[in-house]
């Protein structure tokens, strides 16, 4: 298959699973999720669907499993709106890429913070000027 048309596929996996994630799915346990991208195999038959869940990983744990009981019905829209012969089995992944760049933002911050402290800045800022009468 053509590398143009795996992509096109795998937006359209993107953009159906995440309309419909957002706007149809009533499970509770599916909540501040985000699809990040998805990939397409060669042959049409699968589909990984990354997303980026805010919570605890407990939390993210029980959406994935709500995500998973929901992919036939997922599935089913993506039949719908792709009319190729095989609709891929969907198969959601957590995807690390955004904690990862919310903990670097962090850590970085977190440096930047103790160089400015060890560069004559005694105290905490709002310390210096304490509110009088």
């Amino acid at each position: 298959m053509k590398p143009h048309r795996l992509e096109r596929v795998a937006e359209v996996v993107r953009e159906v699973a995440s309309e419909t994630i957002l706007f149809e799915l009533r499970d509770p346990r599916v909540k501040g999720v985000t699809v990040t991208r998805a990939e397409v195999s060669g042959d049409l038959q699968h589909a990984k669907v990354y997303v980026s869940v805010m919570g605890s990983p407990q939390e993210q744990k029980l959406c994935l499993h709500g995500l998973k009981h929901a992919s036939g019905f997922i599935q089913s829209k993506l039949a719908n709106r792709l009319k190729t012969r095989f609709t891929p089995v969907l198969h959601f992944i957590l995807d690390q890429g955004v904690k990862n760049s919310i903990e670097i933002s962090r850590l970085i911050n977190e440096a930047l913070a103790q160089s400015n402290a060890g560069h004559g800045t005694d105290s905490p800022a709002g310390e210096e000027h304490p509110e009088g009468p």
